[in-house]
């Protein structure tokens, strides 16, 4: 183009849009960056109740149903010198205390001196003919070592208390966090009042709501 007075007009060169891109690019990338970060923190943390189990019968069930409630997970076994005092006292708390706000959860295992032989149908029929059990049993499985399955790993982490026989109780609250942990030499009746404690603090909080 010729300007007035004859010569060709010289535009200077636009530098800005490609000037602007690379902070804008940058921002980008920023912002995505904290997104992520934001999401990181925002991703549950995992507690007893993220996890999945089969039950006695065969079926992968998830352990949210008892959220909210406590729970008392055992790995049990059918031909222990524990069996009946466990089996009788943990039946009595699941009567008292169950299901609403309370539930024994029942992992039976073989680990321990062989002492859960028995197929899952067999091991039913045992709990619940011998002791009326009324209780949530599961699958008969690996509790300890490296074999565990991730919800008894997850109680392992969390107490640094790993099964070394049948009978281990580990008390787990509302929210899926690991309480305590107790070996098999530990009754039934002794652990009571612990579990009385957060029932307790449920049933409050629900008066509280009301």
């Amino acid at each position: 183009m010729l300007d007035p007075e004859g010569s060709v007009e010289h535009k200077p060169p636009s530098f800005f849009p490609k000037v602007l891109l690379i902070p804008v690019a940058m921002l980008l990338a920023i912002a995505a960056l904290l997104l992520l970060a934001f999401s990181a923190t925002q991703q549950k943390e995992p507690d007893f109740y993220t996890f999945k189990v089969v039950n006695i019968r065969g079926k992968l069930v998830s352990l949210e149903k008892y959220r909210g409630s406590v729970s008392l997970v055992v790995n049990v076994a059918s031909e222990c010198g524990y069996t009946d005092s466990h089996y009788k006292a943990l039946q009595q708390l699941q009567r008292d205390l169950g299901p609403y706000h309370f539930n024994v959860l029942a992992f039976p295992c073989n680990q321990f001196g062989q002492q859960e032989p028995d197929t899952n149908k067999e091991i039913e029929s045992f709990a619940r003919k011998t002791y009326s059990a009324s209780f949530p049993m599961f699958s008969k499985t690996t509790v300890s070592g490296a074999g565990a399955i991730p919800a008894f790993k997850y109680l392992i982490d969390s107490t640094g208390e790993e099964p070394t026989w049948n009978f281990w109780k580990y008390l787990v609250d509302p929210n899926g966090k690991v309480v305590k942990a107790w070996d098999s030499t530990v009754t039934v009746e002794e652990i009571r009042p612990y579990i009385t404690e957060l029932v307790r603090k449920i049933i409050l909080k629900k008066k509280d709501e009301l």
